[in-house]
This record gives C-alpha cells, structure tokens and sequence, in this order.
C-alpha cells in the first residue's frame, strides 16, 4: 500500500533532524582533535580505557567518551532513518537507497574512528599516515552527509518515481564541484591537524615553517588549504551562476545558499588563519565546511533533476541519399 504524503513529510522532516545531530556530532569530533583528547580513552575501541562506563575519568576522558556515546546515537539514528523510509515509500523509492547509503557510510565512519584509536594516530601522533587516514576519514564523512542529506530531499518529494540522478554532462559538471569541495575539505583537515600538532607563535612564523624544507610533512603540506580554497571558491560561485542561468531559476535560492556559504567560509578561513587557528574558529570553520558541502550536494541534485534531456538524434530519412 502506498504510504500517505503526510507519512512521508513526517519522514523528512525526520530525516532533517538526523542531518543536523550527524553535523553536530562532527563538529564535536573535531573538538577532540583539537584539544588532543583522541587517546583519553587509551587504545581501547570500543570500550573506554578497558571499561564500558569508565570510573573517575579525567577531562580528557570524558570529551572522547561523549563523543565516542554521541557516534554510537548517530550510528542509532541512521539506522532509524533507513527504517523510516522504507515505511514511509514504495519499493524503488530513490529514497531507500539513499537511506541504505547513509548506512553503510555511517558504519565506515565508525570503523575509520576505531582504527584512528587502535592504530594510535591520535592525540599527538605525528606519523604522516595519519593524515591519509584522516582523508580518507573526511571523505567518507562528507559522503556520510550526502547520501543523508540526498534521502531528505527525496523524502520530501511525495511523487518521487525512479532513480533521479541519471548521467550527463550536469552530472559530470556537479561531480567536478564536488570533488573540489572534497580536496578542500581533505586540505583543511590535513592543515587544521598541523596547527594542532606544531602551533605557531605568529603568522610569520607560521609561514616560514610552512615553507621550511625541514619542517615536517603535515606543516609543508598546510600552506596548499588557502590556496585550493580560494581557487575551488571561485569555481563554486561560477557553478552555482551557471546552474541559475542555464538550468533552471528555481534554483536560484539553492545556488545563492551556496554563495553566500562559500563567502561566509572564505571570510572564516582568513580570520582563522590570521588569529592562528583558535580550536572555537576551526569548529566554526568546520561546521561551515559542512554546510557548504550539504548545500551544494542539493544545488548539484536539483541540477541534474532538471536539467533538460539530451535530444535525439534524428532517425535517417528512407531512401535518403547522400549528397557528396
């Protein structure tokens, strides 16, 4: 039986909620990052310090704790959210694929923290593989938002009937922005790790380790985040022009979200990087990262949604002879 219109609002408003406690939870990770708490709970996962509630903990202790009961209530709440939409759509709703997505991402997520904790690449471990690890962590936490994010708008769409995103070149030119977001994100989380692993007194003396051949690897590898963020910046705001002018106006709020986000992070990042990074303007920074990513995940669906089919090519006329 179908399920009501009324059912299936309920359904993404729900799923609205869970994007924003994912997005919230993410933040807080950061905060762990930041203030060197990942190994509170010592090279335990998933128990902290070898205790399911520990006695007595110390500060450190109980950030890593909350986070690591918050990322479990997250794994609950997605898990919820697949649910719900099953109930809430027929079968071939593109909406329980994307719920299904979350799923999986949501349980690489916890997989990627635990390895993050057992391999003991936390607090102030300066390996450079924790840095690919954390890429590799940061990708799948944006997939992670996307597939949720993706199943909220798809909820909302009471007469959704097949898969939406079919290929083309607005799908290819929405991979492209997307793909920018991802390095830049990647960038800043490589660059956000070497603040917190080698601060610097000033910003001149910032820079010159940035540009130190003997500086280690993550301080070298911080000074390419401004730039590919200026320049993916200016790319987004020449995409989201694009999609409002050739695609479609209705999508012009979604386009000017994604503008006036990407402006907002721009001003955030420059006042990070001149007042050195302080752990409350790197959560800030990170949340807009993430809001940037959500509103140009739905910028580059609505895209591909209404982008006008390719025409035909005309059948040959019978009988037609070449003219040479």
């Amino acid at each position: 039986m179908p399920a009501a219109s009324g059912s299936r609002s309920a359904a993404a408003r729900f799923a609205w909620l869970v994007l924003a406690y994912v997005v919230a939870v993410i933040v807080w990770g950061a905060f762990v990052r930041a203030t060197g708490s990942g190994a509170g709970c010592g090279a335990h996962w998933p128990l902290c310090n070898g205790e399911v509630v520990p006695r007595a903990p110390g500060l450190r202790m109980v950030i890593e704790f909350s986070h690591r009961v918050t990322s479990g209530l997250s794994l609950v709440a997605v898990v919820a959210l697949a649910v719900v939409a099953f109930r809430a759509t027929r079968p071939g709703h593109p909406a329980r694929a994307g719920a299904l997505g979350a799923v999986g991402f949501m349980i690489l997520e916890a997989l990627l923290g635990a390895a993050l904790v057992l391999f003991g690449l936390v607090a102030d471990d300066r390996r450079p593989i924790r840095a690919v690890v954390l890429g590799v962590h940061l990708t799948n936490t944006f997939l992670l938002l996307a597939t949720i994010a993706l199943t909220a708008r798809w909820l909302g769409d009471p007469s959704r009937r097949g898969w939406p995103l079919r290929a083309g070149r607005a799908l290819g030119e929405g991979a492209v922005a997307l793909a920018g977001v991802v390095a830049v994100a990647v960038t800043g989380g490589i660059a956000a790790l070497g603040d917190t692993l080698f601060p610097a007194g000033s910003l001149a003396e910032g820079v010159a380790h940035d540009l130190s051949p003997a500086a280690h690897v993550l301080v070298r590898l911080r000074v390419w985040h401004p730039v590919i963020a200026v320049l993916v910046g200016l790319g987004l705001w020449a995409y989201a022009e694009a999609v409002r002018r050739n695609v479609s106006e209705r999508l012009a709020g979604a386009a000017r979200r994604v503008e006036g986000l990407v402006a907002l992070q721009l001003v955030a990042g420059t006042v990070n990087l001149l007042l050195l990074a302080p752990t409350a303007l790197q959560l800030v920074h990170l949340l807009l990262a993430d809001l940037v990513w959500i509103a140009l995940v739905l910028l580059v669906a609505g895209a591909v949604e209404q982008a006008p089919a390719p025409e035909p090519a005309a059948a040959p006329v019978p009988g037609a002879k070449l003219v040479r």
